[in-house]
């Protein structure tokens, strides 16, 4: 693939005024993303609906410039030097609202989690409420299959759509989108470009005000055990099989271990936060020495959950 070029920022700029495409130039992708950390992004580009980005898609693919899919950037970590190429951000104002028919939930891929968990309870569904707090949005959930306190999005998940890079819609049922800890199909090669623009989820009838309890439960919880006042990208690694990360990396004395700016958080040691100005190489030298004490000192290999870009 080739970089954004001066000759391809012009031609994206005339794509992009024809289709009235919202587009930025060398936009900060630390304003992006949960972490406050990424050099500039050549050109962000802003579609409305799946129509825009169907052809925002197909005319990427045709100039051969580089793509990456943005929503709440919850789970990135961008290099410093930023992205050559062009970010798509579906934001929560992409492909219209959520909507609601029986104990169907359906929501576009740049929706907050946090939306969707309320407007599963305003319609008094539960099921959900396990998703209360995860900071990040729908499309991304998706692509990772997040979880927490139990819950994932594979257990409620019905179907999911997505563009390919020729910008055609597909309709997959959940049980063929290989759902797994912290996986889905999306990360396999064979679906390299494609992009998740609505998900649906089959919940229950449940009691508005005991799903609202458990939400407010939930958050509180988050609120006293994590370190929801610093910047991070949420767990930093994968949980070990048989094992804790947090527990593995507390019992290698590396709480409120800096590098830089990045520090193993000292109120929850599965967190790494930006303590104000960490760099991306801060982050991965932490990381780096992190994996390398836990593996010496505990046998395991400690696996990213971050996801990082380029």
């Amino acid at each position: 693939m080739a970089c954004l070029d001066h000759a391809s920022k012009e031609r994206l700029a005339t794509f992009c005024t024809n289709e009235n495409i919202k587009v930025l130039w060398q936009e900060p992708m630390k304003e992006h993303t949960s972490f406050k950390i990424g050099g500039p992004a050549a050109a962000m580009a802003v579609p409305k609906d799946c129509g825009q980005l169907a052809k925002l898609m197909r005319f990427a693919a045709e100039q051969k410039v580089p793509v990456w899919y943005l929503g709440n950037g919850s789970n990135l970590l961008v290099s410093d030097e930023g992205l050559d190429g062009l970010v798509i951000l579906l934001d929560g104002a992409f492909d219209g609202e959520i909507t609601v028919e029986d104990k169907v939930l359906v929501a576009p891929a740049g929706k907050k989690l946090s939306a969707v968990c309320a407007a599963a309870c305003a319609a008094s569904l539960t099921g959900l409420e396990f998703a209360f707090g995860i900071p990040g949005s729908v499309g991304g959930a998706v692509y990772m299959n997040a979880g927490a306190y139990g819950g994932e999005m594979k257990d409620r998940l019905l179907w999911a759509e997505y563009l390919d890079l020729q910008g055609n819609l597909h309709h997959v049922p959940a049980e063929k989108l290989g759902l797994s800890y912290r996986h889905s199909c999306f990360m396999l090669p064979e679906y390299a470009g494609a992009c998740i623009v609505r998900a649906a989820f089959l919940l229950e009838q449940g009691d508005k005000q005991e799903i609202q309890r458990q939400m407010d439960d939930i958050f509180s919880r988050r609120k006293e055990k994590q370190p929801l006042e610093y910047p991070s990208a949420g767990s930093t690694f994968k949980r070990p099989q048989g094992a804790y990360a947090a527990q593995l990396i507390d019992e290698c004395g590396l709480r409120g271990f800096t590098v830089g700016g990045a520090q193993v958080s000292k109120k929850h040691a599965g967190f790494v936060i930006n303590t104000g100005n960490a760099t991306c190489e801060d982050v991965l030298e932490l990381t780096r020495q992190v994996s390398e004490k836990v593996k010496k000192e505990k046998g395991y290999e400690l696996q990213l959950e971050v996801r990082l870009l380029p």
